[in-house]
Parts: structure tokens; sequence; C-alpha cells
């Protein structure tokens, strides 16, 4: 008789689909233990070095220190886990957690990002272009590895159920476990702790996910109490100085807010490299030690037309209060905002906005951005509309806004070479990086020039521009890269801009400025927090607002606005 063999339909199969095809069964609880310890382990590699940066690993309490530090983590998100955590929406809340976490964590170790509410309000409100430049290879294998296969085997896990009274006993008992556990290992090295917090604040910022969690809950509530109440009137009682009836020009004013461009690369302050060549045939008057209010665009933009300023810092007041553009359109004199960025983050609501739409047919566009050069097309008929004449125009800048640097200037401006032509920085060197965004300078440097150049052909008016940058960069000086790093925190490549003002004749004399004067005011320290003051200063706008110690330039003006 031939024998047959039979196959046991239990036989295990080989790993790891021994493990897909098994399901464990998990409490709600451990599942929240497990996850925390998932974080610990993944995501705060850069916390806990930030926090024993400067740990002697041959004493004993230094391994307390970071085993308490560990314990402290885990149980606190665990605790926080639990607190929201169900049966019914564990699987599709961590799942969200371990993907936007694994993304946080990656660009946190890539570029050094803390995760406070300017970061958080920064990315909500980069727009989509900007956004998609920041996606690499290497970041969706992060995610994948980090975030999706963790997911894929969360779904495999069968939460057990209990009865409700037994729910109702557990997890109070474990929520007050964890927080018991948390404030133990915070005692246990409590002198530690409080001189983590006391000299590096900010590293708070680097706790994942609790970081980016509470900031966003901190923006969103911040920003709807914003969005319910209208903004506070500044521009009531502005007018126009009784010296502006003694004129015969009507006065033509650009104000360009640059992106991303950092002194330290700026030609005319003294770099190594002349990146400033055509600004440096211009009789322009460069400020060499002026520095921006913060280190992203969602901060410096309000912040530099606002009368608070960063020596009177308050968030809440500077986007619930009207700008300086309002002030200045009250006064009689029409205000546009053109941008070829992200929006003007609240500071012309009401005003003329004219945003630069990529897809436009020109050889400066590619469909997804625009060069700068295209907000000087249309200028012309912003003066027509012009009231009474007058005209103070705000052009944002594209500028040098990374990590995509290769795409921010024409070939025309490939002066320094080798390049990084991708947005994925880490595939490039150091140099190959500035060389890409010294090009990019040298752009901003044509662009201004092209400016400076389109007003002089306005002989009917009085002109003058004024260049000013919202933040620095970053370049990979001691591992960090872009920008907004938390103020007090932040390297000076991100504080240090570069100023740059220019005034034709006619506006010199008209408006009563010193060029002597304002060439020995040049190489003083000046900040964002003057721009208000300075330039109702110069247009001489009388307003309560107007403070004229914050005026830059009032000594070196024959009469100033009092």
């Amino acid at each position: 008789m031939k024998s047959t063999s039979v196959v046991s339909s239990h036989q295990p199969s080989t790993w790891p689909f021994w493990l897909l095809e098994k399901r464990p069964a998990l409490s709600i609880e451990w599942l929240a233990v497990i996850s925390s310890l998932f974080f610990t382990l993944t995501a705060n590699h850069l916390f806990l070095s930030t926090a024993l940066a400067q740990a002697d690993w041959l004493h004993a309490g230094t391994w307390l220190f970071a085993l308490c530090l560990f314990v402290a983590l885990t149980a606190a998100h665990t605790a926080i886990f639990l607190f929201v955590l169900a049966r019914w929406n564990a699987k599709p809340l961590l799942t969200l957690l371990l993907l936007t976490t694994a993304a946080a964590a990656y660009y946190m170790d890539r570029y050094t990002i803390f995760f406070n509410g300017e970061m958080v309000r920064n990315i909500l409100r980069t727009d989509v272009r900007e956004a998609s430049e920041l996606l690499s290879l290497n970041m969706f294998v992060h995610i994948l590895l980090f975030g999706g296969l963790p997911a894929l085997l969360l779904w495999r896990v069968r939460i057990t159920t209990r009865p409700w009274k037994r729910t109702l006993l557990i997890r109070p008992l474990t929520i007050l476990g964890t927080i018991i556990l948390t404030i133990a290992a915070v005692m246990m090295m409590f002198q530690d702790f409080s001189a983590l917090m006391r000299n590096q604040k900010e590293a708070r910022f680097l706790i994942m996910p609790a970081a980016y969690l509470t900031s966003f809950a901190r923006v969103l509530a911040s920003d709807s109490n914003a969005a319910t109440r209208p903004r506070t009137p500044i521009s009531e009682d502005a007018h126009l100085a009784a010296a502006w009836q003694r004129r015969d020009k009507p006065m033509l004013f650009v104000l360009v807010v640059g992106e991303t461009t950092r002194a330290a690369n700026w030609g005319l302050n003294g770099y190594e490299r002349q990146t400033t060549p055509e600004l440096a045939k211009r009789d322009v008057i460069n400020f060499s030690q002026a520095t921006s209010c913060g280190t992203n665009t969602e901060v410096s933009v309000p912040c530099m037309f606002s009368p608070f300023g960063r020596h009177d810092y308050n968030e809440d007041k500077i986007r619930s209060h009207e700008s300086l553009l309002h002030i200045i359109e009250h006064a009689g004199i029409k205000t546009v905002w053109r941008d070829n960025q992200s929006g003007c983050k609240g500071v012309c609501d009401g005003l003329t906005l004219r945003q630069i739409e990529s897809n436009r047919v020109s050889p400066l566009c590619d469909g997804e951005r625009c060069l700068d050069e295209i907000m000087l097309e249309g200028m012309d008929g912003e003066i027509h509309e012009a009231r009474n004449g007058n005209l103070f125009v705000v052009l944002h800048q594209l500028g040098n806004h990374g990590p995509a640097y290769f795409k921010r200037y024409p070939a025309a401006m490939r002066s320094f070479s080798p390049t990084c032509d991708t947005a994925d920085l880490g595939k490039c060197s150091q140099a190959e990086i500035v060389n890409t965004y010294d090009n990019g300078v040298r752009y901003t440097d044509h662009f201004l020039a092209q400016t400076i150049d389109w007003l002089k052909t306005q002989s009917k008016y009085d002109t003058a521009m004024l260049y000013l940058s919202d933040h620095g960069e970053s370049l990979g000086e001691n591992g960090i890269y872009l920008h907004g790093l938390p103020y007090s925190i932040a390297p000076k490549e991100q504080k240090q801009v570069p100023m740059v003002m220019w005034m034709s004749p006619g506006f010199m004399s008209d408006f009563g400025f010193n060029t002597a004067c304002l060439q020995q005011r040049a190489g003083q320290p000046i900040s964002q927090d003057h721009l208000f003051h300075s330039v109702l200063g110069m247009l001489q706008i009388e307003s309560r607002y107007y403070d004229a110690a914050w005026d830059a330039f009032t000594d070196c003006r024959k009469s100033h606005v009092s």
C-alpha cells in the first residue's frame, strides 16, 4: 500500500511570515506602553544627545540620569496616550502618530529642527510647492521603516476587551502609575533635570511626539482666537506731515522683503566672494550689522511690520494689530503687496495683494516657481492706479529659500561651481551647498540692481528702495541646515541679514536726507525693529505709534516726524 503524508495545517511558517500570520492580543494599556517605548527608542535621539551632550560617561550619575530620562520620556508619553486611546480609535491614532513622528524625527535629525510653535506655524503656512521640495527618497525610506512597518504590525494586533467596570478600575490606576513613575524619575535626578530645563529649555521642543503635538494645539488655539476678532486699528490718526504740501513730485517707494539671505554671504559686507557685483556699482547704502526679528518668515514678516518688534515681543499683539502698511495706506499713499512667496502673513490684510501665479507663460517661470524679476513686470500698471500719485510697493521675494537653492537663479547666474542640484542636501558636500546658495545671493543682487534701474527711469517721481531680508540661513555650520531654530539658541547665520538702501537725488533732497550721515549710520547695529518707525520717519507720516527712538534715520534728516 502506498503511504500518504499528511501536512498539518498548524505547521509554523518561516519567520518573518510567522509574525504576520500570528495576531497577538494586547490591551490598550500595553499598547500604550509599547508605543511609547518605540517612540523613545526611535524618535528621541536628538533630545537625548542634546540633554547628555556634556555628560561624563565615566561617572555613574550620568548613566542614572540617562536611565531616568529614558523612563520619564516613556512613562509620560504612556500617560498621555492612555488619556486618549480607546479600542475604537487606538489603531488609527497610533498609525497617524507613527507616520508623522517618523517624518518629524527625520527632519529633526537631518536639519536640526525644533518643533516649537513658530516651527509648527511655519509648517502649516508653507505652500505645497515649497513643502514638496523637502521630499526625498531617503525621507520616504525613513518613514517606511519607522512609521509604515510598525503601523503594519500594529494593525495585526488584536485589542483585547474586558468588562467596562474592570476598565474603569485598571485605566485610572495605570495612568496614575505612569504619572508617579514620571515624577519619580524626574525627582531621582532633579538637580540634573532642573539644570537641563534652565540651561537648555529649548530642548523640550525636541521631545517626540509630545513637542509637535503640544505646539500644534497651542497654534490652533491661538489662530482660532485670532480668526474670531478683527485686527486692532493703529492707523486712524495717521496723516502726511505738512512738508508734503511743499512737494512738486509724487513719491514712489519700493520695499523689498528678502527671503533667506544671510549677511555672512553678502558681498557688500566683506564676504570673500563678490556676490553683489551689480549693487557695488550702484550708489547704495549698505547696512552691515542688521539683525532679524525671527528665524523664519512666519515670525519675521509680521514682526518687522509691527510697532512692537522683538524688543517688546508679543506674538498675540503683533498678529492682532494692524501693520505699518495700514498706516501708510490710511495716510493717503497707495499700498500694494506683490508676492512671489507664500503670502504677506497677515500684514497686508484688507490691502491690495498681487500674488504671482507660477503657471503664467514667461521665460522666468517653470510652472512651479517664477524667478523674482517677474515682480517687476506690471509695475507700470501699479503706478497708474496710485492714489494722488504716491505709491508704496512691497516686493516679497522667492529669494534663496532652501533646500532647493539651485532653483532660485537662472543659468546665467551660475557663477560658482560645482553646485548642489538637488533638494536633498545630504547628497552634496558643504562646498557645493555654499556655491549654490551664493549663486542665489548673486541673483538677488541682480534683481535689486534691476529694481533700482527701473526706479531710475521713473523721472516723474521721487524714488527710493529699501531691501531687508526676513531671516538668514544655516549651511551646515555645526551640522545645522536651513533656518527656524528658536531665536534664543539660533546661530548668528540665521539672525544676521543684509540691508541695503537706495534713494534718488530728488528723494534725498525733498525728504531732507544727509548722505554722509546715512553712510556713517550704516556701520552701526540696526534691526528689523527699526523698520516700522524708520519708514514712517522717511515718508514723513505722523502717527501716535511713531517712536523717534526706534527711527534709525532720524538724525540724518533735516526735519523729522515729531
